[in-house]
């Protein structure tokens, strides 16, 4: 496109997103020409589409197949701590690439695509969005977010609120000590790095509260599980989470 076709089509704010934002599609490489385009282009937005296969109603756990939603073997066992846990999608494609680019490539404009995409994925789930009162995102440790310099769950949670038009407990929940990444170890070890990795710092935001956990990936939902025990010790009535992924 030339100059003078790209300023017809979206003025002289589109030529400044090209000169902060990359001017190709960081998914599918096509030129970002239409306005608001930053990063990732309309058309890989609009691919990502929500699994239609049957869900644990607990956890939130994909089958495979379209058959009807039942709990699945580890909720028959042992209920999480959430009591409803919803996920956008599964791990994989599109949306995996894209939380990479949010997440590690530090996008953070992004999450307001994510939250987007959570809405037409979630966004009429009555049971994830009943009486939820506001959202706590899965904090970072200071050290962690001083390197990333973003903590994209919180970034996603903003966006989120925005859209539902849900107050954020920013600090409310913190993380306490510095733990490996969960990505680096094995499933039995996740439960164990993050015990006693977080702590409720505001108790009067949760108290008597029903909250909405906002994280970005769930693989064995440690993370989520560990962070709705203290809020719920701490007072919270009742504790969901939503994740934009799972793996």
């Amino acid at each position: 496109m030339t100059l003078r076709g790209l300023l017809k089509a979206g003025g002289w704010g589109k030529l400044a997103e090209l000169v902060v934002f990359p001017s190709f599609c960081r998914l599918c490489g096509r030129l970002l020409e239409k306005p608001g385009e930053k990063v990732v282009c309309a058309a890989c937005w609009a691919s990502l589409r929500p699994p239609r296969d049957s869900l644990c109603p607990s956890c939130g756990r994909f089958f495979e197949g379209n058959g009807e939603s039942h709990f699945c073997g580890r909720c028959l066992d042992a209920r999480p701590r959430v009591s409803v846990h919803r996920s956008c999608g599964e791990y994989r494609g599109a949306l995996k690439d894209l939380i990479l680019l949010f997440k590690y490539r530090k996008f953070s404009v992004l999450g307001r695509g994510l939250a987007g995409f959570a809405g037409r994925a979630v966004g009429g789930d009555e049971e994830l969005w009943w009486g939820v009162e506001a959202l706590v995102p899965v904090p970072l440790h200071p050290r962690r977010k001083r390197d990333r310099g973003f903590n994209q769950s919180r970034v996603f949670a903003g966006e989120v609120g925005k859209a539902f038009r849900l107050p954020v407990l920013d600090g409310a929940l913190v993380k306490v000590r510095h733990t490996p990444p969960q990505t680096s170890l094995e499933s039995r070890d996740r439960a164990e790095n993050v015990r006693g990795a977080y702590r409720v710092k505001r108790a009067g935001q949760v108290r008597d509260r029903t909250l909405l956990l906002v994280d970005d990936v769930c693989t064995t939902g440690s993370t989520i599980n560990e962070c709705a025990r203290v809020l719920l010790a701490a007072g919270a009535k009742e504790v969901r989470a939503l994740t934009i992924a799972r793996a």
